[in-house]
């Protein structure tokens, strides 16, 4: 039986004037045709844009279609009369878990749902209990929402769909502000939702990993859906999916670079496990030469960097029973011209750290040098101190006020007292590195989400700072708009010489474009070290709630099978030069 039928679906955003005339129209959905049978996991894939979030919607009619129809349990999404049966069946869990807590106590926040509902009181506390027994929170029933991690947030939040008892629950990218740990408590729960209680789920998100743990992989772009298979036959079309600006898991693209050298392999590998088993039959032990792989000495100086912190700690509501420890006696310095990559749960400390670094946050105790001058002094004019270090937050696009972009990137130099020419300059060579030159004069919020977080990027770039902090700068977009924003600050990195900080909860970018990798843990540095050695450390990376990349795990199995090619396996290419000759090797 299907719960979800849509036949013939087109959806516009239409744009109306005071009078209620059509002033434009924007078609974001095109002709689908989509069943979802009852105990499905679905994902849904595509780039950002492409009509995903509007489809999530038109499940449970938040909105309703142009043309067409959707009908959930036979019932038409069109028909207001029956909006009680219809979200009742289909339930709907958004990205952000703080949009969506209304109350102070969780377990008065589960119950919000069915309270609106008219259920009786003897059944809403049976229904909470049961829901928050299925996300594993109970316990937490009756704790405030604001103290818990991200990843138990958005377990409140299912619990709260859970709670209208639905049939059906529609997840809208709920991991894309998630620590790894987060990701993966909120899979399980999916998982066990499925699987154990029949709910069928629909998965939107733009973690390939998340895919291919469903039973079926739908891609959209451009408002259609383009493939619509099982996971395997998805990825393993990964030319096509990269076209359409997606990604593969690492284990796929590495089978798809070893076949491209010649080797006979499946191009249907989507787990570390079947990958690992299937690269040690055709290596038959052979272990790879390494004895020309040498790891970068990097002795941490004691001070003289570009900053340095020395015993920084931090506590918020000092003197309250709420008082607590954010940072705990931090010391670390960071070399002029470095990129460092900087991890850690939901909650290690990382955001407050890297606001100490220009002195959006004073220090309890400790202090912060920036080129040898502490920032604190009473000398020291702090404005100064953040020009010269730049701090970018999450979703920096919700910063962009201006009526243009030239306007809004010229906003941070104009404070700066510069001259007009100075200004002109700054702000082209920022819209350059950004690739957004072509977009000065439009207004930052007629573009994409990936065209407004380059011009919140280069409204910092053209404050030219000597360090540039990053905070998650890529979250929330598709595979290709992530990349497209990472490389062009590799690129920015390369060719100024400037120090960048980047915080990231994917350890796949991490690794790409980080030289150096600084982790916090439960408020204190857990280590900072060259990239190699920070990932060597896997189990202790797992056991403080972190990850390694998907490829890093599967080389570590096919060690376990006799096979070793190293233990600094983080890219698909340094796994594939490691590999053929060990193949070819073995065929001669």
């Amino acid at each position: 039986m299907n719960i979800i039928e849509v036949d013939n679906l087109s959806f516009d955003y239409i744009t109306r004037d005071e009078e209620g005339n059509e002033i434009e129209r924007n078609s974001v959905l095109k002709r689908i045709d989509l069943t979802v049978p009852e105990g499905q996991f679905l994902a849904v894939l595509g780039h950002n844009g492409c009509g995903k979030s509007t489809l999530a919607k038109l499940f449970n009619a938040i909105l309703v279609p142009t043309e067409g129809t959707v009908t959930v349990d036979g019932i038409d999404t069109a028909d207001e009369e029956r909006l009680f049966d219809i979200r009742q069946t289909v339930g709907m869990v958004f990205q952000n878990p703080d949009n969506q807590l209304v109350a102070t106590i969780v377990e008065e926040d589960v119950a919000f749902a069915p309270e609106n509902l008219g259920v009786p009181p003897e059944e809403i506390r049976e229904r909470v209990d049961y829901a928050l027994k299925q996300v594993d929170m109970y316990e937490f029933r009756e704790h405030a929402p604001h103290q818990l991690s991200g990843g138990q947030k958005q377990r409140i939040a299912i619990a709260g769909i859970i709670a209208m008892q639905p049939r059906c629950i529609v997840m809208d990218e709920p991991t894309a502000m998630l620590d790894p740990k987060g990701r993966r408590e909120i899979m399980k729960t999916i998982k066990h939702l499925n699987k154990d209680k029949g709910i069928t789920v629909i998965l939107i998100t733009h973690y390939m990993d998340e895919a291919a743990q469903a039973d079926r992989v739908v891609v959209m772009d451009k408002g259609r859906i383009i493939m619509d298979d099982v996971p395997k036959k998805i990825f393993s079309r990964m030319q096509e999916l990269k076209a359409v600006g997606l990604d593969v898991p690492q284990v796929t693209e590495l089978a798809y670079m070893l076949r491209d050298g010649g080797v006979d392999i499946s191009n249907e590998l989507i787990y570390e496990q079947e990958c690992a088993e299937a690269i040690s039959a055709l290596t038959k032990g052979a272990k790879a030469d390494l004895s020309g792989v040498q790891h970068i000495d990097t002795p941490e100086p004691a001070d003289g960097g570009i900053i340095t912190v020395r015993d920084l700690t931090y506590k918020y509501s000092v003197g309250t029973p709420f008082e607590k420890t954010a940072v705990d006696n931090v010391t670390l310095n960071i070399e002029k011209g470095e990129f460092v990559g900087i991890i850690g749960h939901t909650g290690s400390g990382k955001s407050t750290l890297i606001q100490h670094l220009n002195g959006l946050v004073k220090p309890t105790s400790g202090e912060v040098l920036v080129d040898g001058i502490s920032i604190w002094d009473k000398s020291v004019n702090i404005r100064d101190i953040r020009f010269k270090v730049g701090l970018v937050f999450q979703y920096s696009e919700h910063q962009l006020f201006e009526e243009t972009v030239a306007k809004d990137i010229a906003y941070g130099p104009k404070n700066m007292g510069l001259s007009d020419e100075e200004i002109n300059r700054r702000v082209h060579e920022a819209a350059e590195s950004m690739d957004i030159l072509h977009l000065l004069e439009r207004s930052p919020f007629e573009l994409s989400g990936g065209q407004q977080r380059r011009v919140a990027l280069a409204g910092v770039l053209a404050m030219d700072p000597q360090v540039l902090i990053l905070d998650e700068p890529a979250a929330g977009l598709d595979p290709k708009g992530r990349e497209k924003i990472l490389d062009r600050i590799k690129e920015y990195h390369k060719r100024s010489g400037k120090t960048i900080l980047l915080v990231s909860h994917s350890m796949e970018d991490i690794v790409r474009y980080a030289s150096k990798v600084l982790v916090m843990n439960k408020a204190k540095l857990f280590c900072y070290d060259d990239t190699d050695r920070v990932f060597e450390r896997t189990d202790e990376l797992a056991r403080i709630g972190l990850d390694v990349p998907q490829i890093t795990r599967m080389s570590h199995i096919l060690r376990d099978l006799g096979t070793d090619i190293g233990n600094d396996i983080y890219t698909t290419e340094r796994a594939a030069e490691r590999l053929l000759p060990l193949i070819k090797g073995q065929s001669k």
